[in-house]
């Protein structure tokens, strides 16, 4: 008897340690005590050479994001962060916004904007975040936070991920306002081609689902309400899946989506998009090869596939000559390689460029980059990138070349 009593009393005490220790886990003070500040400062200098009238550009500019990340109360925290993007030097360079149209463009308009601002819930069964937001789905290869230029793309809207089973996420978005990299908007030089806010009622479906380590499915459908875009990459309805996995150190993926026009649209869309890629990775070098389709239909008006959310910097070149898709189309063979190399990352990559429809050659481009922590100094990286398209039935010779320094804390 005086076993069980000691007994009782020991749970009783166990469970108010337990009640008290869980309260002070879940105290509103947590959101301050267990968050953390948010500082990055990435310094670029962009020189562009096209072989055309325009003049060379030289950019150099600053990158500064500061914010908070809370902690969590029952679930709930939030996320503030602003980013600064200031020239540094002379403005020998057309950032889009500054009207100096005899030269290059590189666009890093200067300017100060809220980066994120959120809201966020989670549970074990899935998230909400409602506020402005980052928003990377898949590969980005359609809706990306093109999170290369200077100014960040990030979305106004409510998102929501579901995940009712073991390697299943459902994921919706609503989407009412787009913060493009062309931001802060000025007026002046603020056009449909180069909006720095995109309006309109989006709706991103998205369902993944990890049936084994060798094969994840994806299905989605985005719906892309673009209020104030010109030509065909306003709104549109892109449907696809994706599958993609990898076996003894061999990846593949295969996509296929189809594009039709959506809400108000006056253009008659109808083209498909194909990916076939497929990659080896062996002690730490990682090859890879693929086949993209983004398909054309030449008219009347552009109405080829096109990406307008998309994180493009990362496909069909870093020199970005096809951001907007030609009306023929765009084929694009490519092979590449990454490797460590002395402590740091090298990238190298090969593009030939053809018109799906028709027989234009576009041209071909070569990729390199190498990155490298910078000794004694935590967080900060320096990279050097380069890239050389050599035009053939489309645009011109371009060469474009980065130095970097990034800082995260």
């Amino acid at each position: 008897m005086r076993m069980m009593k000691l007994t009782l009393l020991s749970l009783a005490i166990a469970s108010t340690t337990l009640s008290h220790a869980a309260l002070a886990e879940e105290a509103l003070s947590n959101l301050f005590t267990q968050g953390k500040p948010i500082l990055d400062a990435r310094y670029r200098i962009e020189h562009v050479d096209q072989d055309n009238a325009l003049k060379h550009a030289n950019a150099q500019t600053l990158r500064t994001r500061l914010g908070f990340q809370s902690g969590k109360w029952y679930g709930l925290s939030a996320l503030v962060e602003a980013d600064n993007v200031s020239r540094v030097g002379n403005a020998s360079y057309n950032e889009t916004r500054n009207g100096q149209s005899e030269y290059s463009v590189v666009a890093d308009p200067d300017g100060s904007e809220v980066n994120q601002a959120l809201l966020r819930y989670d549970h074990k069964y899935g998230s909400a975040v409602l506020g402005r937001q980052r928003i990377n789905l898949d590969n980005q290869r359609f809706v990306g936070g093109v999170a290369w230029r200077q100014n960040e793309q990030t979305y106004d809207g409510v998102l929501g991920q579901l995940k009712p089973l073991d390697g299943l996420t459902l994921s919706y978005a609503y989407i009412d306002n787009i913060n493009t990299i062309f931001g802060p908007g000025n007026g002046k030089y603020d056009t449909a081609a180069n909006p720095a806010n995109i309006e309109g009622h989006s709706h991103l479906l998205n369902a993944q689902y990890i049936l084994m380590p060798e094969l994840t499915a994806t299905a989605y459908q985005y719906r892309l309400g673009l209020d104030n875009l010109t030509g065909a990459s306003q709104s549109s309805k892109t449907t696809g899946l994706r599958l993609n996995g990898a076996v003894q150190g061999v990846s593949y993926a295969l996509e296929y989506a189809q594009q039709t026009e959506y809400a108000d649209n006056p253009l008659d869309l109808d083209s498909d998009y194909l990916l076939a890629e497929l990659g080896y990775s062996i002690k730490g070098i990682a090859l890879k090869a693929g086949y993209e389709v983004l398909g054309g239909d030449e008219g009347p008006g552009n109405r080829a596939f096109q990406t307008p959310l998309a994180t493009k910097h990362a496909f069909q070149g870093w020199a970005d000559m096809f951001l907007l898709t030609p009306a023929a189309g765009v084929e694009d063979a490519y092979v590449g390689v990454t490797a460590p190399l002395l402590g740091g990352t090298l990238q190298a990559w090969y593009h030939d460029f053809r018109a799906e429809e028709g027989s234009s050659q576009y041209g071909e481009e070569i990729d390199l980059s190498y990155a490298h922590p910078i000794p004694g100094v935590k967080g900060l990286v320096g990279m050097l990138k380069y890239a050389s398209y050599d035009a053939d039935d489309f645009a011109v010779d371009t060469d474009k070349l980065w130095a970097q320094l990034q800082y995260s804390y």
